[in-house]
């Protein structure tokens, strides 16, 4: 047995008005309702405010000429202002959650063709929410005013699971939101792949502040960007992007750079200046390295993005902007908070959304597709097309995914590596010999340039050979790094084996540090005599 439809809507004021006979030759829409010759309003809930009590007999009445197998039901609710949001929704939010929906016999169409806009929208949320179950229902008048003609129709259904296509159209707008903050590289770390889909999502619908954090060169400056342009892209954004590095921020320069000044507030201060907070008005500030931030501009950097308002130096007038804070930092801040070094209360206000981007080394996997990428740019910037000759690319990729490649730098020191390489290609090919020159520099510039967990004293190579070094996971060598650096600071085999068994040689009835040493380094094929000549 079908069901019955059901026509929920509000009386229409002025549309549904009339007086005399002449009310039958225009077109009104609530009565256009019960017009339809192929369709039936078995019963239509009317509602209306109590001044317009007489309006909405006539309806009724009207109705039942056209269509007496049609029942008005006339539901007065008493709206104050019909114009006020919170007034309009709660009376009819009230009137669904005791309205009897029988979904089993009954259809239920919302009519949003009348009533204020306010009360149309309230209408399209009840709908949207399922407080109404049902569909939206427009009307609309004839092409041509002629007399009985009831116009036509209309049913919007909001469920959207039904309309695959459009389903579709949002997931790939998703899909190229996230391929823009990844730079169109197609990245392989699921860890990653998962931190940039939330990013994504935080990024267009909040803008509260974010933290990223992750070591130097992991790609902050370049995701922050990278948000601001996405939310630009979709007229979130009206300002620029503004990005300062606070480690370059000393003194009354960093106050007066942020905050601003007034002429004369400060020796060298000969005129006023704006500061990059209000630069960044309607924009995002991204402040790199915030822990590097003074206390004193950690206090007005927390009152101006919880108030959008500071006061510059030497002013006593305060000045406002709307901006979005993105921070970054090397630093864990939870250690500088408990030193004292960084406020709580800003750290919490910033902690909202934070996100650790991960090194180079963390993502082995990215390695390839991010070689690509720098190619292809490098391609574009000098007018030539390079590549790895398929030896070269393996022997590339097998020393870049390796332990003994810790990117230091992360993406700066790749994007540094593949621009010579692609410089240096004759011919547009990387060959090789190139590869090996390439691997060469960047052993002895991350020897040189700070490798605190294998320095020159403790190079494993010089004393296993790569191949056998190859075979160890990172945590091994790592460790047997530590024991050859303490062995050759060590006197004897049995002074190192002191310092490396000191808590743990206290629990043993019998002790025999050396031993426990030289069966360690045996097991490596190593012995005290080979770790200390070298």
């Amino acid at each position: 047995m079908p069901k019955k439809t059901v026509v929920i809507g509000f009386l229409g004021t002025q549309l549904d008005s009339g007086q005399g006979a002449g009310r039958w030759e225009k077109w009104r829409p609530t009565v256009s309702l019960a017009q339809h010759e192929d369709t039936l309003v078995h019963r239509l809930e009317l509602i209306y405010t109590p001044t317009h009590a007489a309006l909405a007999q006539r309806v009724k009445q009207d109705i039942a000429t056209v269509s007496p197998d049609t029942e008005v039901r006339l539901v007065e609710m008493a709206i104050a202002d019909p114009w006020d949001f919170g007034e309009v929704y709660a009376a009819l939010y009230d009137w669904t959650r005791g309205y009897r929906f029988d979904t089993d016999r009954e259809q239920y169409w919302t009519h949003i063709t009348t009533g204020t806009h306010v009360a149309q929208i309230c209408m399209f949320l009840l709908v949207e929410s399922r407080f109404i179950p049902g569909v939206l229902l427009q009307t609309a008048p004839p092409k041509k005013q002629v007399q009985g003609d009831p116009g036509s129709y209309a049913l919007i259904d909001l469920d959207l699971s039904r309309y695959d296509a459009l389903a579709q159209r949002f997931e790939a707008e998703q899909r190229n939101a996230v391929d823009f903050l990844k730079s169109g590289i197609a990245t392989r770390n699921r860890r990653f792949n998962a931190l940039i889909d939330e990013i994504e999502r935080v990024a267009v619908r909040s803008r509260a502040p974010i933290l990223l954090t992750g070591p130097t060169g992991a790609g902050k400056s370049h995701l922050a960007r990278r948000m601001f342009e996405l939310k630009k892209a979709r007229h979130q954004m009206k300002g620029e992007f503004v990005e300062v590095n606070c480690a370059t921020l000393h003194g009354d320069g960093a106050a007066s750079t942020l905050f601003g000044h007034k002429k004369g507030s400060f020796t060298g201060a000969a005129a006023d200046r704006a500061g990059l907070l209000r630069t960044a008005h309607e924009g995002v500030l991204f402040l790199d390295e915030i822990g590097e931030l003074g206390l004193d501009e950690q206090a007005m950097l927390l009152k101006a993005v919880e108030e959008k308002r500071f006061f510059p130096m030497g002013s006593d007038r305060e000045v406002t902007s709307d901006f979005q804070l993105i921070a970054g930092t090397n630093r864990d801040l939870r250690i500088d908070v408990a030193a004292g070094r960084f406020r709580e209360d800003l750290y919490a206000r910033i902690n909202l959304w934070s996100y650790t981007l991960p090194g180079l080394a963390q993502r082995p996997e990215d390695l390839e597709p991010n070689i690509e990428h720098l190619l292809a740019r490098a391609a574009a910037e000098s007018g030539r097309a390079v590549r790895f000759s398929a030896e070269a690319k393996a022997q590339y990729l097998r020393f870049a995914q390796s332990p003994e490649a810790t990117w230091p730098g992360n993406f700066r020191d790749l994007s540094a590596s593949v621009s010579r390489l692609a410089t240096l290609a004759d011919g547009g090919r990387i060959s090789s010999a190139l590869v090996e020159a390439e691997l060469q520099r960047l052993r002895w510039h991350w020897q040189h340039a700070g490798s605190a967990g294998a320095p020159e004293g403790a190079r494993l190579d010089a004393l296993m050979g790569e191949e056998a070094l190859d075979a160890l996971d990172l945590f091994d060598r790592l460790q047997l790094e530590a024991v050859v650096r303490v062995c050759r600071e060590s006197k004897t085999l049995s002074d190192a084996g002191r310092k490396l068994f000191h808590r743990s040689r206290t629990q043993r009835s019998v002790v025999n540090d050396a031993d426990r040493l030289r069966k360690y380094l045996q097991k490596h094929g190593l012995s005290w005599d080979a770790v200390c000549s070298h």
